[in-house]
């Protein structure tokens, strides 16, 4: 819950991902480690409490952000 991890639906796990708040510029690296279930239209990451928290989204639930990808994980790897 208060690890710096998200879901993406297709990145591969132990992807390192820069998240970036648009409306604040705040930043966090957050490591690739589910699936999750982003059906809602428009989601493109699910991040865990500790990484929304350091966001300042925790109180919106939701947030448009900027991702950038650091590191690629290896395709077929496990959480």
């Amino acid at each position: 819950m208060y690890a710096m991890t998200a879901c993406h639906p297709t990145l591969p796990f132990g992807s390192v991902v820069r998240v970036v708040n648009q409306s604040n510029h705040r930043s966090v690296v957050v490591r690739i480690n589910d699936r999750g279930d982003l059906v809602v239209e428009g989601r493109i990451i699910d991040l865990s409490y500790g990484a929304a928290k350091k966001l300042g989204m925790t109180y919106a639930g939701l947030a448009k952000v900027d991702l950038q990808v650091l590191s690629l994980g290896k395709p077929g790897a496990r959480r």
